[in-house]
């Protein structure tokens, strides 16, 4: 019954991070999908993990927790530039500074 919830909160999250990833233009918003994203794999990984009574997916989880961090750096700091730049966190306005 937990893993069954688990994986539909996993799909849930997955969805609504994959729909707001898509729809949104704002650079915030689309890291902040990108996160749901990110935690959705991790649920899922930690419910399969626990029905096939294995710590693979536990140990998935820890690099994906890892790599979440990492974009998230990432993403902040070119946000930041594309703030300084263009007074804007619009994705529309990041495609005028090609070089």
């Amino acid at each position: 019954m937990a893993i069954k919830f688990a994986v539909i909160l996993g799909f849930l999250l997955f969805t609504l991070g994959f729909f707001g990833l898509l729809a949104r233009r704002n650079m915030i918003t689309i890291l902040l999908s990108l996160e749901l994203l990110f935690a959705a794999a991790g649920i899922n990984f930690v419910a399969f993990s626990n029905l096939h009574q294995n710590f693979e997916g536990q140990i998935f989880t820890i690099f994906l927790i890892v790599v979440a961090a990492g974009e998230a750096a990432i993403g902040i700091g070119l946000l930041i530039a594309l703030f300084k730049v263009k007074k804007s966190a619009n994705v529309d306005s990041a495609n005028s500074l090609r070089g």
